[in-house]
């Protein structure tokens, strides 16, 4: 929710507002909290605020609680009370929906997202099939061999067929790039095919997706378009969720122009689960996320980590963090209270109250909040009630989802341009729309505004 240009994400008790300033939303940010503290709410109230900007947004719904947002919020007994909280009187509060596109890296929830392999290169390639040291070497011998010699990576078959070349001429190889064993490309193969059980040839394919389309203004409104990953699926893997949205954050570093501080970001990216993002991450890929969170801010991008603990999060990255909203922490043993303790340490403290208490004593809504200030210094950390979404709260049917998507301008663009497991074969046909119903059958009160368009159900 905006107020005078700024994002108005909650109230202190005193009723003095909390505000985000829209040109140090790229300094990035951090969500944190135990389970059922309210990190999904805070979450979408940004994401709204940043939409409502002009700003597009990515975010991952790992439990489709975030797909409602295509729809308007609905009043309740627990929302107004939360608005006469935060003194936001109820003619300024507006119910209402987002616009919004639903993607799927498997194709069934949203838009296909596909990519090459060419495109996600050794690095993160080793990370996704979990390799080792060694087999990551031998990786990164493969992708120089297929630039030197211009062999084709753009299917998981192409990777296989690569390694099998790599293996046959390891000799060749060996005296070239370094040690190349069989073991090693056996190894790698074997993790392939796990890949490709887990469903990876759908995603490996072509069109590769254009980072174009995340960065998208809904001409109607004018506001940024909210762009969900519907990953309840993709979160079965975690490694491979975390590495695909590595892959996508580094996509966006790579090709968006230098542009510096600006009055507001290009595309801010929500990164939940943000601490699958470290697990067994080796030396090279642990530089390479902190380059690019350190160094993505001045291309207009702002990335926001939402995790349990900070303590989740490397200090190299948690220093980088400058927007932090602290939900309730629980204290029970030795290790919780270590986390309160570094949770704790990364605010700007307030003399009116102890933040190491207050995260153990926060009720679900609340929060300890602190935004940088216009010349990009912490702000005093405060206590406050955290605004309730404009959208709605809570999962929408399949029917409004297939809705949604078949009305996207992206379904004809990615959509099942070729079967994922024969990439030759012909476009499969699109099935027939549904019959639109007659006009005098119609109920006006079955009518509802989803994305800007009204729908009959």
């Amino acid at each position: 929710m905006l107020y005078n240009g700024k994002i108005w994400i909650g109230s202190c008790e005193n009723g003095t507002p909390v505000y985000l300033l829209p040109s140090m939303a790229n300094r990035h940010g951090l969500i944190a909290g135990a389970t059922g503290t309210g990190k999904t709410v805070s979450l979408k109230v940004l994401a709204e605020g940043f939409s409502d900007l002009g700003v597009p947004v990515f975010l991952s719904d790992i439990k489709s609680d975030l797909s409602g947002m295509v729809m308007d919020g609905t009043p309740t007994e627990a929302i107004d009370k939360r608005l006469g909280k935060c003194g936001v009187p109820k003619d300024v509060f507006k119910y209402t929906s987002y616009p919004t596109e639903y993607w799927d890296v498997y194709g069934e929830q949203g838009i296909p997202i596909r990519a090459t392999v060419q495109d996600m290169g050794p690095l993160l390639m080793s990370r996704m099939l979990n390799l080792n040291e060694t087999q990551s070497g031998v990786m990164n011998i493969a992708f120089r061999v297929a630039a030197r010699e211009n062999i084709p990576l753009e299917h998981l078959q192409d990777l296989k067929n690569l390694l099998i070349h790599v293996g046959e001429n390891a000799k060749e190889y060996t005296l070239e790039y370094g040690n190349v064993s069989a073991a090693s490309v056996g190894a790698i193969q074997r993790a392939v095919g796990v890949l490709e059980d887990q469903g990876g040839n759908v995603f490996f394919r072509e069109p590769a997706i254009d980072i174009n389309d995340w960065i998208q203004v809904d001409p109607a409104s004018g506001r940024g378009k909210i762009n969900i990953l519907c990953a309840d699926r993709l979160f079965n893997n975690p490694t491979m969720y975390s590495t695909f949205l590595l892959w996508m954050l580094t996509k966006l570093y790579d090709l968006l122009p230098e542009r510096g501080d600006a009055d507001k970001p290009i595309v801010v990216f929500f990164f939940d689960e943000a601490h699958l993002l470290f697990n067994n991450c080796s030396r090279s890929l642990m530089e390479k996320i902190e380059q690019v969170v350190r160094l993505v801010r001045s291309k207009g991008v702002g990335v926001y980590f939402i995790t349990q603990s900070p303590a989740d999060i490397p200090m190299t990255i948690l220093g980088q963090l400058g927007n932090r909203i602290q939900h309730a922490l629980r204290a029970y043993t030795p290790l919780d209270q270590k986390a309160v303790k570094v949770a704790a340490q990364t605010f700007r403290t307030n003399p009116s109250f102890d933040t190491e208490e207050a995260i153990t004593t926060l009720k679900t809504g609340e929060a300890l909040v602190s935004f940088l200030d216009e010349h990009g210094a912490p702000s005093v950390v405060e206590r406050a009630t955290i605004l309730p979404p404009q959208s709605y709260m809570g999962a929408i049917s399949q029917e409004i989802r297939r809705m949604v998507i078949n009305a996207s301008p992206m379904k004809d663009k990615y959509e099942d341009a070729e079967p994922a497991d024969d990439p030759g074969t012909q476009e499969q046909p699109t099935p027939p729309a549904p019959p639109v119903p007659q006009v005098q059958e119609m109920d006006p009160q079955r009518f509802k505004l989803i994305n800007g368009q009204w729908y009959y159900f």
